[in-house]
């Protein structure tokens, strides 16, 4: 195998679950680093004394496989390799590419003594029909890119380079593991990116949306890219892109919101965008109206419309959002009052509530930050995240953190 770059928060996730009789499936955008986990935990098992017999590694994507897009078909070839003693482990990168593939899977489970792990490119994997099948018997393992604290390790930088000039070239290029090869090569990097992307759009949306159309579905990424972070709902982008002639309105109430939702459902489908819902603080309840939509990377977002240093607030927020979505918080919008929170984030046992800006240096933004933060009733933790350097710690008990620190933390 050619040199593979260890990401041991995701190999330990399998580790931990294997010979756990659940499918584990990895999901996540394309190219952020599925079959390279695969082939580090192939390699894993290998080292750990497994025979090469009991290992079978397939990618469907491969035209080796091309007569294999057919449940039946992929469940003869596999069962004639299944050796009939010792566990075999079933590793199958880009199963979408065989038609009700779940009901081989589900096979294999009950016919052979067998470990399964399964990688796909978009929500489709988990759908109606598979999670109705495999009904509480698989675990979904979900890859982002690379957070910042793994592109350090990615990447070699001089010594002199400072801790904020390696986060100014994350916030630029993102976290695609692809880009390694480029060396912050802007030209080439944006190349890469787009192909990833044509790809995304291609073959986990518009090829599994007849429907759709591609013009559209391009305006409404662009849109989502320039307000990520921005409170917004459907309807109103419907009424954005009605106003400007880009969708049309229909003679029924809220015809272009309902169009966008799809839309931005199939964008959620293909991993590019996460939706974020808003939680009423103090009525402990979710809201039904507005929320915000977040980019998978900001690579992808810089390429699209290029590099805009402006609204630096909404990129760190977007960075704190996918670390929290990394560190397996459950992830709202908060309100209280009047008042916004940019993230409250919850486990079974645990809720943080966040605000990030640019600085708390200045009065009024000081004021408006910690003002959010202490209209919260209870005494769960309260940060405000910032690119401060600053010896100030905590506010009457709101801490206050330098965003790199929190993220390596």
């Amino acid at each position: 195998m050619t040199e593979l770059i260890n990401r041991p928060e995701y190999l330990n996730q399998l580790i931990q679950n294997r010979d756990v009789d659940l499918v584990k499936i990895v999901t996540g955008i394309r190219r952020c680093g599925k079959s390279s986990l695969l082939d580090l935990f192939h390699r894993y098992l290998s080292d750990s004394g497994t025979a090469d017999a009991n290992i079978i590694h397939m990618n469907l994507e491969s035209l080796r496989y091309r007569n294999l897009s057919d449940y039946l078909a992929f469940y003869d070839y596999v069962s004639e390799r299944i050796p009939r003693s010792g566990k075999t482990y079933l590793i199958f990168d880009e199963l979408q590419a065989v038609a009700h593939w779940e009901k081989a899977i589900e096979s294999f489970r009950l016919d052979f003594d067998v470990d399964i792990y399964i990688t796909g490119s978009n929500a489709y994997l988990l759908s109606t029909e598979f999670s109705t099948l495999l009904s509480g018997r698989y675990v979904d393992i979900r890859m982002l890119p690379l957070s910042f604290k793994e592109f350090l390790t990615f990447y070699d930088f001089a010594p002199s380079v400072t801790a904020e000039e390696k986060f100014q070239r994350y916030l630029q290029f993102g976290g695609m593991p692809i880009l390694r090869e480029y060396q912050f090569n802007e030209a080439r990097s944006n190349q890469a990116l787009e192909g990833i992307y044509s790809t995304v759009v291609l073959r986990d949306i518009l090829q599994r949306n007849s429907q759709a159309d591609q013009g559209m579905l391009q305006k409404i990424i662009l849109f989502l890219c320039s307000n990520i972070g921005s409170i917004t709902s459907p309807n109103s982008i419907g009424n954005v892109l009605s106003s400007e002639g880009d969708i049309h309105a229909g003679k029924g109430r809220n015809v272009a919101g309902k169009t966008v939702d799809k839309y931005i459902s199939m964008l959620r489908s293909a991993f590019i965008f996460y939706s974020v819902g808003r939680y009423d603080v103090k009525g402990r309840q979710l809201l039904k109206t507005l929320g915000k939509n977040y980019i998978i990377d900001m690579g992808f977002r810089n390429m699209l419309l290029g590099y805009r240093d402006g609204d630096r607030g909404h990129i760190l927020e977007n960075i704190v959002f996918l670390e929290l979505i990394r560190r397996d918080y459950r992830v709202y919008i908060g309100k209280a009052g009047d008042a916004e929170i940019d993230f409250v984030a919850e486990k079974p046992s645990d809720r943080l509530y966040i605000q990030v800006t640019e600085s708390m240096l200045s009065p009024e933004t000081r004021e408006r930050e910690l003002k959010s933060l202490r209209m919260i009733p209870d005494n769960y933790e309260k940060i405000v995240l910032s690119m401060d350097r600053n010896y100030i710690s905590s506010y009457d008990g709101i801490k206050s953190l330098y965003l790199i620190d929190w993220l390596l933390a």
